[in-house]
């Protein structure tokens, strides 16, 4: 649980920041909500981005408010893909 509490921070991070290409789903190990947020960005040539950047942002912050045990439960043992 400890490892991946230390993801917790890094898929906040990257969620918030550069939400739109999916990385934060690429840490928490979730390929193919993540290769969706990036296919959407890239092939609506950026039109799509802006709501993967929204999602990506909501979920950052979503990432970072919860508890470690909270996240660990959500995103490690029940494998919850968005939101």
């Amino acid at each position: 649980m400890q490892e991946f509490s230390g993801n917790k921070i890094a898929a906040g991070v990257c969620g918030i920041l550069i939400g739109s290409l999916g990385i934060h789903k690429f840490i928490l190990g979730l390929t193919t909500p993540g290769i969706i947020m990036a296919l959407v960005s890239i092939l609506t040539c950026g039109v799509g981005g802006l709501a993967m950047s929204i999602i990506g942002f909501i979920e950052g912050i979503i990432y970072l408010s919860k508890t470690d045990e909270d996240f660990y439960q959500t995103y490690a043992v029940e494998k919850k893909s968005w939101f």
